[in-house]
């Protein structure tokens, strides 16, 4: 059925299945692939913004499956992708087919495929799913978020000096630098800051009290598009970047800060991030 006749086209429970289940079948495929570094293939790897910044034939082919897929079961919807890009201004779907390539690409488990449904630019239901673990996150807007159908609840932290806190870092040599400034100013304030390597997993990682905030800047759309609303159902505070074209939350935190954090810390954090020159880096 085509979208515009299909009733259940803006159902957010609808949608979650949809994302749950194309996520899922890209994951079982991208298990099914050899890492490059163990294949050894020499052209399988190339890089974007920087050296650092890779993207592996793997990442194009997962997101050639996801787009494939979501025109079969939503045929005329607009996909916005990390590798394969697309009109972000009209999407219906943002995808990032490897969170955490550099990981994927060095055999670390920490990795994970990420769909999302959105609606005039909001995250209506998404999916974040572990191909080594086999882990299934995902939310729809107003009906809470589960990891494997179970229910999720974020942290009771509100001591932010026993925190602990989840980061990433830039690809860019200069912007690194910045941010490793800001980590080690905030250290001393916190329990300890993990940096896992995957930012979606990182903030279900504050969905499910795991890590009880992350702070990152530089983050896209699809890094968050998905968990973002999986950490916000259930119950984090979490502040992004506009979408691309949209204008960013005047917070003294820097235009394209992402801030995820248990209720009870959330105002603190963004404080010692300000403190110690958030907003400059």
């Amino acid at each position: 059925m085509h979208p515009a006749t299909d009733p259940g086209r803006d159902d957010p429970a609808a949608l979650r299945r949809i994302a749950e289940h194309v996520a899922v079948e890209a994951a079982d495929h991208l298990r099914g692939l050899p890492p490059p570094r163990q294949a050894g293939a020499t052209d399988a790897v190339l890089t974007k913004s920087s050296p650092t910044d890779v993207v592996t034939d793997a990442d194009t082919a997962v997101e050639v499956l996801l787009r494939a897929r979501l025109g079969e079961l939503c045929p005329g919807e607009v996909v916005f992708g990390e590798e394969g890009g697309g009109d972000a201004a009209q999407a219906h779907w943002v995808l990032d087919p490897i969170d955490g390539t550099v990981n994927y690409l060095y055999g670390l488990p920490w990795y994970a495929v990420s769909v999302a449904a959105v609606r005039d630019g909001v995250s209506v239901a998404g999916a974040v799913v572990e191909p080594v673990s086999g882990r299934v996150w995902s939310a729809a807007a107003g009906a809470g978020a589960t990891c494997d159908g179970r229910p999720l609840r974020v942290g009771d932290a509100t001591e932010l000096g026993q925190s602990l806190i989840g980061t990433g870092f830039s690809y860019r040599a200069e912007r690194r630098d910045r941010q490793a400034r800001l980590v080690a100013g905030m250290l001393p304030r916190v329990r300890d800051i993990r940096r896992a390597g995957s930012s979606a997993l990182d903030v279900c990682s504050v969905a499910a009290g795991w890590l009880d905030g992350h702070l990152e800047h530089g983050l896209q759309w699809w890094d968050w598009a998905a968990a973002g609303l999986i950490a916000r159902e259930a119950g984090a505070l979490v502040r992004v970047p506009g979408p691309v074209g949209t204008a960013a939350p005047e917070d003294g935190l820097g235009a394209d800060a992402t801030l995820v954090a248990a209720p009870g810390i959330a105002r603190a954090l963004a404080e010692l991030a300000r403190e110690h020159g958030a907003a400059e880096v």
